[in-house]
């Protein structure tokens, strides 16, 4: 199917066209009738030879009714442009003209209608000379008369001709259809109607529904195409969708039926408006932004000029679900004026909070003007993930580092440096606290998750010889090192412990010796000193060579009868004999006494090697 949308002036016979091309009226309403007048959006189709089924989407073409044509031309391809020969070139056509070019279209037919009333080749040459100057380049021209009949099939000919050189849609692409009717039928709930671009939809289809409130998950119930029901209907094609669970109030005109994850919602946009720069002061306060059936008001915000074109930042009144490369249309409702068309670079744009960040941001968008590539976005955003580039329309083609983050090429590289840098400062600063934490590191590198400072740390092992350890990134040999003055106290303290190995130092020693709690967690940490409890440290091994002198009671055996065989005071064995059963070297009988556990290499000595804690 094709589907193509008329444009033009009021009463210039758009709609008699198409009830002469389709044998169907487009205007549906009472009132359209009444007063011979497209007041919405009228829809019709017919097999055109040589082109197969061609549906029209009939837009009005009276200046009140604008924002409703633009709802109908948005989504769709290729355009019908007529003019009256009886009226040649009028206002109405040139806004039409100037919003088809605005929206990029580059297929299209231009046909002079009532040929029967006048000469239509003065209509005809100005036509052509105003169509020439836009996106639709010298397209085909056909004349007929609908009241007559002559030419009707000339512009069958013409119109088959130019839908054969459309593009084929991308059949894989994720849906965006923009929703230009909602209506109720009875027995069968929600039913929208648009225009499908590009993708397919299949019944039982969960889409996400956008509109100015939020967005939820649907499901499709049904689907109909040309008043036939599908199963699945692929682009391009007009296309009714019924939605499950949905109630006709919470959907309209504007809102859209999304792919889920494939687009962002957003209400800040910058953009790119070409020769915009060249029409200084056209610029309103407030405008109206026109995205496929969506018109939402916003203000702009310019950024500066890049040669011809104006980079604008747009702050839209509700969200739209846009992607990078999307043409908005621009217009002043105040002055009736389609203003151009803004390009969409970028739709997760950075805040404006400090002087010259706009100047900033301007020169950061110089090189961009829509076409979505990865490794520009990986270069602004240095970190980002690669769910959040494909929603933002761009093709992800990298692998990510970690998760499914991304980053800018050799950025791990450039962190890791300024992280060796972070940890001598640290180090040097605190050496009893060797190490700087993940959560700390990964907010002064600016990155999202502490998984990323893993990345930056593998990535640089190798030159800066970093590691996390413990929960920090430490230099290789940080945990093994001491200032001078503390290990001086824990030679001290070994000393005093290698007559009897159970003895711990009382506080006032440890404080004689200047060592507090920061000094003996660093000490613990070097692997300098064993830490029973809070205050209480012994030799590297005390508590496996516990074990080994306890293995020679009589088991079970009594706290009292463990103090006297290691030889301590009660400060320290009640806490020594915990730590033996946390360490799973003893354990608890319900009589409160306690035995060596089997297995637990006890029984080989003294010589038996030490756990590290």
């Amino acid at each position: 199917m094709h589907v193509v949308a008329t444009a033009g002036h009021v009463d210039h016979g758009k709609s008699s066209l198409v009830r002469a091309l389709t044998g169907t009226d487009p205007d549906r309403l009472a009132e359209e009738k009444r007063r011979g007048l497209t007041i919405d959006l009228g829809f019709a189709w017919a097999q055109v030879p040589g082109a197969g089924t061609v549906a029209f989407v009939d837009v009005p073409g009276h200046a009140s009714f604008v924002p409703t044509m633009l709802a109908g031309v948005g989504p769709v391809p290729v355009a019908l442009l007529v003019v009256a020969a009886d009226g040649g070139w009028m206002p109405q056509s040139a806004e039409h003209l100037a919003a088809l070019d605005a929206l990029g279209v580059r297929h299209g037919l231009l046909v002079v209608t009532r040929a029967d009333l006048a000469d239509p080749a003065p209509a005809l040459a100005a036509a052509r000379a105003e169509v020439a100057a836009t996106s639709l380049g010298e397209v085909p021209a056909a004349v007929c008369s609908t009241v007559t009949g002559a030419g009707l099939d000339e512009v069958r000919r013409a119109l088959a001709g130019v839908l054969a050189a459309v593009p084929a849609p991308d059949a894989a692409a994720p849906v965006r259809l923009w929703v230009d009717r909602a209506f109720t039928i009875r027995g069968a709930g929600t039913v929208v109607t648009g225009t499908l671009g590009a993708g397919a939809l299949r019944t039982g289809d969960e889409l996400e529904l956008a509109t100015a409130a939020g967005a939820r998950r649907v499901r499709v119930r049904g689907l109909q195409s040309l008043e036939r029901e599908r199963t699945e209907v692929g682009a391009v094609a007009r296309v009714a969708v019924n939605l499950r669970g949905v109630e006709r109030g919470e959907v309209a005109r504007g809102d859209a039926l999304l792919t889920p994850g494939w687009s962002v919602r957003t209400d800040v946009v910058d953009v790119r408006c070409p020769g915009a720069a060249r029409r200084p002061g056209e610029l309103p306060a407030q405008l109206v932004v026109h995205a496929g059936s969506a018109a939402v008001p916003a203000r702009p915000r310019p950024l500066g000029a890049d040669g011809d074109d104006l980079l604008v930042r747009l702050r839209l009144d509700a969200p739209l679900p846009l992607v990078l490369g999307d043409r908005l249309l621009l217009r002043d409702p105040a002055r009736h004026l389609v203003l151009g068309a803004g390009v969409v670079l970028d739709v997760r744009p950075p805040a404006l909070r400090r002087r010259g960040a706009a100047a900033a941001r301007l020169a950061d968008l110089r090189d961009l003007h829509g076409e979505p590539d990865e490794a520009s976005e990986l270069r602004r955003r240095r970190v980002v993930r690669g769910a959040q580039l494909r929603a933002m329309g761009v093709p992800v083609r990298s692998v990510p580092v970690a998760g499914d983050w991304h980053t800018a090429p050799g950025l791990p590289e450039q962190l890791g440096e300024r992280l060796a840098a972070l940890v001598a400062a640290h180090d040097a600063a605190d050496p009893l606290h060797p190490g700087v934490p993940l959560e700390e590191a990964r907010r002064a590198l600016g990155l999202p998750e502490r998984s990323l400072v893993q990345v930056v740390v593998a990535r640089a092992a190798a030159r800066a010889a970093l590691r996390v350890a413990e929960g920090r990134v430490v230099a290789g040999a940080a945990t093994e090192q001491l200032p001078a003055r503390v290990a001086r106290a824990v030679e001290a303290v070994l000393a005093d412990v290698s007559a009897q190995p159970f003895a711990a130092p009382d506080a006032e020693r440890l404080r004689e010796l200047g060592l507090g709690r920061a000094e003996l967690a660093a000490a613990v940490r070097a692997g300098r000193l064993e830490r029973v409890a809070e205050g209480v440290v012994l030799a590297p091994g005390a508590l496996r060579r516990a074990a080994v002198e306890l293995a020679r009671l009589p088991q079970p055996f009594t706290a009292s009868e463990a103090r006297r065989a290691l030889g301590t005071s009660r400060r320290v064995a009640l806490p020594l004999l915990q730590a033996l059963d946390a360490a799973r070297l003893t354990a608890r009988d319900t009589d409160d006494r306690r035995r060596v556990l089997a297995g637990t290499g006890a029984a080989g000595g003294p010589g038996s090697p030490p756990p590290r804690r």
